[in-house]
C-alpha cells in the first residue's frame, strides 16, 4: 500500500480551518485525467466485466457520467496521447505513430497545449506516468544531462515520467529534466540499432528471464528487472525501475503533487502503465484475479484509482475536483510476452460487445471507457450515449476555465463541456479515428476507408479492419460491425467519403 505520510493527522478544528482555506483559495475545479493503457471497453466491471471487480472505477461511474460512445483518436498509444494533449488529430502531423524509445519530442513547442492553456488559467500542471511522446531534439538525447524539450516545454509545471513504454529502454524515471537516482559514474547509453554494452539480453540469456518474450514479436533485447525489452541499454543501474513498484511510485508522486497544490487549482495528467506489457504488478495483486498477470494488473489499476480518490477525500478536495477516467486505445492480450493472458482470459471479453482491439479500425480499437466525476458539477449515476472524443477535452476545459482559444489551437476539439457534465446529449458532428486507415463516425453510421494490409495481425490475433473495399456499418443496430452495408447504401458511402476527404484537407474551424 502507498503510505501518504505527508497527510498529517490533525485535530478536527484545525482540519476544518484547513478545508475552509482550501475552498477559499480557489474556485476553479481541479482536473485529473487518469489514463489507462491498453484497457478495453469491457475490461472494467461497470462496462460489463464479470470475472473480477473494479470497485473504485465503478464508484467513479456511480458518482458521475459513464459514456458508452466515447473515443480515443487512435487505436494505439502515442497518437491518442498526442490528440488528447493537443486537441489535434495526430494524423494531421508526421511522426505521430508509435514512438520508438529514443524518439524526439513530437509535440510542437510553439503552440499551446491543453496543459499550457490550463497553466495560463492559473493551474499547476503535472504529467506523471507513461509519456511516450518523445523527448529531446532530433540530434538525440544524452540521458546523463538535462533532458529537454519534454513535458515542461509543452505546458507542464512538473513531470515524473517513464520516457517511453514499459517494454522499451531506458527503463528509468525522469523527473522534470533529469533521470532519477542516476549515478554519474555509471552513465546511461541507449541504442535501438545495435547492441551496446555487456548487459544480458533475452535472446542470448533466456535463463535470466521471469517471463519469455513472444518469439514472433521481439522484446528480446536488454534485460531489466529480469524482463527483456525492446532496445539496448547499458549503464544507469541505480536508476533502473522495478516493474512491481512502478504503480506505487507514480501513485505516490501523484498524491504528493495533489498535496502540494491543495490550495490552488491543479491539473494532473496521470498516465498509468497498467495494463500495458510487460505486466508484472505488485505482489499485493499478483495471483489475485484468477486471470493471470493481465487481470492482476487491472486490479492494480483499480487500486491506483482508489488511492487518488482517497487522497482527495483526505484533503477535502473531492467536491471541486473533476476526475476523467479513460484509456488510450482498446485491448490486446499477448503483445510481446508469453504471460498467458490469452490462455487465462476464459469467458471474459476485453472488448465487451465490440469487434477488434488495439491496432484495429473496428470499434474496439478506439472506443474506450470514459467516465467523468465532479461532485460540484455533475450528477451521479448517469449514462450517456453521446458521441464524444478525448480530443474534445482541450476546448471543453477552455470553456470550463474561461480561456479563449486562438484559431490555430486545438483545431479538432469541440466544446463538449455540457455533455461532459451530463447536461446535454447532443453529439459532436462527427469523429475521425485512426488505425492505419481512417474511419468516420457520424451519428449512427461508421465509414471505414478502403485499405491494404492483412485482415488479422497474427502476432496478436486481432482483426485489423483492413479491406480493399469501403466499409459501412450502422452502429446503433450493429455495434459489433458484423454486416458491411456499403453495397446497400452507396449514396451514404459516397457522402461520408466526401465528408472525410474534406476533413482531411482542412482543419475544422472551432464551433
Amino acid at each position: 500500500m502507498i503510505k501518504t505520510s505527508f497527510i498529517k493527522k490533525i485535530s478536527g478544528s484545525v482540519l476544518c480551518g484547513l478545508l475552509t482555506l482550501t475552498v477559499a483559495a480557489q474556485q476553479k475545479p481541479n482536473i485529473i485525467i487518469i489514463y489507462a493503457d491498453d484497457l478495453g471497453y469491457g475490461d472494467v466491471s461497470c462496462y460489463g466485466m464479470k470475472k473480477i471487480k473494479t470497485p473504485h472505477i465503478d464508484q467513479l461511474a456511480k458518482q458521475g457520467v459513464r459514456f458508452t460512445n466515447a473515443y480515443a483518436t487512435s487505436a494505439t498509444c502515442t497518437p491518442s496521447r498526442f490528440g488528447l494533449l493537443t486537441g489535434k488529430y495526430p494524423w494531421r502531423q508526421k511522426n505521430t505513430g508509435i514512438a520508438p524509445g529514443d524518439a524526439s519530442l513530437i509535440i510542437p513547442t510553439d503552440h499551446r497545449t491543453m496543459p499550457g492553456m490550463l497553466k495560463d488559467a492559473g493551474y499547476q500542471t503535472a504529467a506523471i506516468g507513461k509519456w511516450h511522446l518523445g523527448l529531446g531534439t532530433k540530434e538525440g538525447i544524452d540521458w546523463n544531462k538535462s533532458i529537454q524539450p519534454g513535458p515542461l516545454e509543452v505546458g507542464f509545471t512538473y513531470s515524473f515520467i517513464m520516457p517511453a513504454t514499459l517494454d522499451r529502454v531506458p527503463c528509468v524515471f525522469v523527473e522534470d529534466h533529469h533521470v532519477v537516482n542516476l549515478d554519474p559514474n555509471d552513465p546511461i547509453e541507449v541504442n535501438y540499432q545495435h547492441k551496446i554494452g555487456t548487459d544480458p539480453t533475452g535472446k542470448e540469456n533466456p535463463e535470466k528471464l521471469r517471463m519469455l518474450p513472444d518469439p514472433q514479436q521481439g522484446h528480446n533485447q536488454t534485460i531489466v528487472d529480469s524482463i527483456s525489452r525492446i532496445g539496448w541499454m547499458t549503464g544507469g543501474n541505480s536508476a533502473r525501475w522495478k516493474d512491481a513498484d512502478i504503480a506505487g511510485i507514480i501513485t505516490q508522486k501523484a498524491i504528493g503533487f495533489i498535496g502540494r497544490n491543495k490550495q490552488q487549482p491543479f491539473f494532473l495528467y496521470f498516465a498509468s502503465g497498467d495494463i500495458h506489457v510487460p505486466r508484472y504488478p505488485h505482489s499485493q495483486f499478483r495471483g489475485k484475479s484468477g486471470m493471470g498477470l493481465r487481470g492482476d494488473a487491472i486490479l492494480q489499476l483499480d487500486w491506483t484509482v482508489g488511492q487518488i480518490v482517497k487522497a482527495l477525500d483526505s484533503l477535502g478536495l473531492t467536491k471541486n475536483t473533476m476526475i476523467i477516467f479513460s484509456s488510450d486505445n482498446g485491448p490486446v492480450l499477448n503483445d510481446g510476452y508469453m504471460d498467458k493472458a490469452a490462455e487465462l482470459v476464459g469467458t471474459h471479453k476485453p472488448a465487451g460487445p465490440l469487434r477488434g482491439g488495439k491496432y484495429s479500425a473496428f470499434e474496439a480499437g478506439a472506443r474506450v471507457p470514459f467516465i467523468v466525476k465532479w461532485p460540484a458539477g455533475v450528477k451521479g449515476n448517469n449514462t450517456s450515449n453521446t458521441l464524444i472524443g478525448q480530443v474534445d477535452l482541450f476546448a471543453s476545459f477552455a470553456r470550463l476555465t474561461k480561456q479563449s482559444l486562438q484559431t490555430d489551437e486545438a483545431p479538432d476539439s469541440y466544446d463538449m463541456l455540457s455533455q461532459l457534465l451530463g447536461k446535454s446529449r447532443n453529439n459532436r458532428p462527427y469523429l475521425v479515428t485512426h488505425a492505419g486507415t481512417l474511419s468516420l463516425v457520424s451519428g449512427d453510421w461508421k465509414y471505414v476507408t478502403p485499405s491494404k494490409g492483412p485482415k488479422i495481425a497474427r502476432d496478436v490475433n486481432i482483426e485489423l479492419g483492413n479491406d480493399a473495399a469501403p466499409q459501412l456499418y450502422h452502429l446503433s443496430a450493429d455495434v459489433h460491425e458484423e454486416k458491411n452495408v456499403a453495397d446497400q447504401y452507396p449514396e451514404k458511402v459516397k457522402a461520408l467519403a466526401a465528408e472525410l476527404e474534406a476533413i482531411t484537407k482542412k482543419a475544422e474551424s472551432r464551433k
